[in-house]
């Protein structure tokens, strides 16, 4: 119960809004691919649902030889092609003979063009979003020159050999370009596990192992390290510890308890477990230090807003692409992303990550969508989901796009069609198999949320 009352529950909102909205355009569009060539190749679609829809639809119209509807259970959708053995299991309308307008009585290379047509969909509506968002924001980055207090760490970038005020150069042996893409260059690195650091004067090298890997890859890695920077307040929340304090917009707080806090992270480590204590502030106004006295809340929070790096002189950097510049861009980024994606795999199976720490459900999917509605990470979210889906659905399991697609290859090849028993066998145990990841994936947020 103590769980679900510290929640935020207008955040959870937010992030499930994006979330919703997010993977209902990847689903739609992906069982349009499906739809589309299936007419393209008159096959009957009996059904078009976003969503699943056991035992009721939410929305439900008949159009021609087509049911489009809404479904209850917002894991995904489907199309429903006559003739062919998917997940609704439909035995009946195979053991009747084939139709004309069935799937089943398409050519082979018909079948493998509508198996793989979702899949090639996801892959260009991923292009396509990368695309615009060069075209229309460009690239924003953080060099690591222009993070001019150094960097903020916490415990475990401490135990790798960081310190406040580091000012990182190089991970094995790229220079590092953006300071916020840190955590990442460290992880996928290919070169030696060094990283290169300049404190005060000195260059110190620092030497990290597969350990701090799958720390990384963990869900309960933390923030690692992120840019340095002073405690400014913007603005006051009402009837918050802070205005009864009398706060102001502009204060800097220097220091809590009498002990220095130059910075936001030495404020957040000395106020770190604090509810519902009363704490003595040292704030900066103008010329003046001032001793405020005020009260945390019940969730350890002060009841104000911080300035952002922008407003406090920071320079994020961003390059800027014309439209044809954006679209070579875009197939770079897309690209990019799956090679990424396919390294992080990799790394489950060589043992630098691991499952139980770095799979989640969609509860953790949504959960990586910002508490605060920002367009821009709602569509490169999107983009990067549209390709994990479509390299998802390409594997050569049962029940997936890339298991119907591996049969109908081997039947091009060898003329021998698998009978319609064997793919409704292979259609259950791929549906075993996905549902009991699913489950997994379930179980290990579930667990997570009340460790």
């Amino acid at each position: 119960m103590n769980q679900l009352l510290a929640i935020d529950w207008s955040t959870v909102g937010v992030k499930a809004a994006q979330f919703i909205l997010s993977f209902s355009i990847l689903i739609v569009l992906h069982e349009f691919g499906h739809f589309i060539t299936a007419k393209w190749f008159k096959c009957r679609v009996e059904k078009f649902y976003l969503f699943f829809n056991p035992w009721f639809s939410l929305w439900k119209k008949k159009k021609g030889d087509t049911e489009y509807g809404l479904g209850w259970i917002p894991l995904g959708g489907y199309v429903k092609i006559s003739g062919m053995i998917d997940e609704s299991m439909d035995k009946e309308q195979m053991k009747q003979p084939p139709q004309p307008y069935e799937f089943r009585s398409k050519p082979a290379w018909q079948r493998l063009i509508i198996m793989l047509a979702g899949i090639i969909i996801n892959i260009l509506l991923a292009i396509v979003i990368f695309i615009f968002i060069l075209w229309i924001w460009g690239k924003e980055f953080m060099p690591p020159e222009n993070a001019k207090y150094g960097i903020a760490t916490d415990s475990l970038a401490q135990t790798v050999g960081f310190k406040d005020g580091d000012m990182v150069l190089k991970v094995g042996n790229k220079d590092v370009k953006n300071l916020t893409k840190l955590r990442i260059d460290i992880v996928y690195n290919e070169g030696p596990d060094v990283i290169t650091v300049k404190r005060g004067d000195s260059i110190v090298a620092l030497k990290y192992d597969d350990q701090l890997r799958r720390k990384l890859n963990s869900r309960d890695a933390g923030d690692f390290v992120f840019i340095r920077a002073p405690f400014i307040v913007k603005k006051v929340s009402k009837e918050s510890g802070a205005e009864k304090a009398g706060l102001k917009t502009g204060d800097r707080i220097v220091g809590v308890n009498s002990l220095p806090a130059l910075y936001y992270n030495d404020y957040a480590k000395l106020v770190k477990g604090k509810k519902d204590e009363n704490i003595n502030l040292s704030v900066l106004r103008g010329a003046d230090t001032l001793t405020i006295a005020t009260t945390l809340d019940s969730k350890g929070l002060l009841g104000v807003e911080r300035d952002g790096l922008e407003e406090m002189g920071f320079k994020f950097q961003t390059k800027k692409y014309s439209f044809f510049e954006a679209v070579g861009g875009g197939f770079s980024e897309c690209w990019t992303t799956l090679g990424t994606y396919m390294k992080g795999l990799q790394q489950l199976f060589n043992g630098k990550a691991k499952a139980s720490e770095s799979v989640g459900s969609v509860f953790s999917i949504g959960g990586i969508y910002p508490g605060v509605w920002n367009w821009q990470i709602f569509w490169t979210l999107t983009a990067v989901f549209s390709i994990i889906l479509a390299f998802m659905n390409v594997l050569p399991i049962p029940g997936l796009d890339g298991g119907h697609a591996l049969f109908t290859l081997v039947e091009m090849i060898t003329g021998r069609k698998p009978s319609d028993k064997f793919l409704e066998y292979a259609q259950m145990v791929g549906m075993i198999l996905l549902l009991g990841l699913m489950a997994y994936a379930l179980g290990l947020d579930i667990f997570r949320m009340f460790k």
